[in-house]
């Protein structure tokens, strides 16, 4: 089983990247955020005519979720509990046994912005949801672009981006609350403590790959019963080096 997630910075932007993607690699799963367009303009067609189903909801011009599979998932949540739902930043879907967890988590601008605590906040409503809709014995992956780099290998230069809202101790134990519900970083099992593996280079810092000038903010995790049987986590970067890339890469992992 193979399940990827890619910010696409605009699916429709980004069809000339993903569908290619999906045609080589025969995902099982590939989650996307930052799809930024209505759901009636969302590109099915060309998902469907590669064999995958698209689970989506999302808003012309920010945010917006999808996951492209290749069966239909039995059950499909959007949003959280409580309001806002925010919908278009998670999808939980329902496979058999499995169930994946699709969130775009909101960046939170600057610390005294009120988006920074409604990011904190929103760490702390999706341990709720967890809490409440599953168990951490059944297999479940959440992932997605969660705007967090936990560790000081997960940026390029630790001391000076210290402080940003994706890089600082508030947003460490927010996020760390939600992976003790029972999570584990499939790519740190992987790759423990291995610096230069990341996720989201800046569009404004030139040649920002080649320099290896990123964050690793988007993750794939997984219940233990489930990263148990991982084989592999790798970052493809050739995604951000190709024609008109997201400023995300494509993060996968195998089971």
């Amino acid at each position: 089983m193979k399940i990827a997630t890619y910010n696409v910075n605009s699916i429709r932007s980004r069809l000339h990247i993903v569908l290619p993607w999906l045609q080589k690699n025969r995902p099982d799963y590939l989650c996307l955020q930052e799809t930024k367009v209505a759901d009636d303009k969302f590109p099915q067609a060309e998902f469907a005519d590669l064999g995958y189903s698209v689970t989506f909801k999302g808003h012309k011009q920010y945010s917006g979720v999808a996951i492209v599979s290749k069966q239909k998932p039995q059950k499909v949540i959007f949003g959280l509990d409580d309001e806002p739902s925010d919908a278009e930043r998670i999808i939980a879907a329902s496979f058999d046994d499995l169930t994946i967890i699709n969130t775009y988590v909101p960046q939170g601008q600057d610390k005294d912005s009120p988006l920074y605590a409604y990011k904190l906040a929103w760490f702390g409503r999706l341990r709720k949801y967890l809490k409440k809709h599953f168990q951490p014995q059944n297999p479940l992956v959440w992932c997605g672009d969660l705007n967090v780099a936990p560790e000081q290998f997960d940026v390029h230069d630790p001391k000076r981006i210290f402080g940003h809202v994706c890089f600082n101790p508030e947003v460490w134990r927010a996020y760390e609350d939600v992976k003790s519900w029972g999570f584990v970083d499939v790519f740190r099992k992987h790759h423990p403590a291995e610096s230069g593996q990341y996720t989201f280079f800046d569009y404004r810092v030139p040649d920002a790959v080649n320099r290896k000038l990123g964050w690793r903010v988007d993750h794939i995790l997984a219940t233990e019963s489930l990263a148990g049987s991982s084989r592999n986590c790798l970052i493809d970067l050739s995604s951000r080096l190709t024609e008109k890339p997201s400023d995300h890469v494509i993060l996968f992992a195998d089971f």
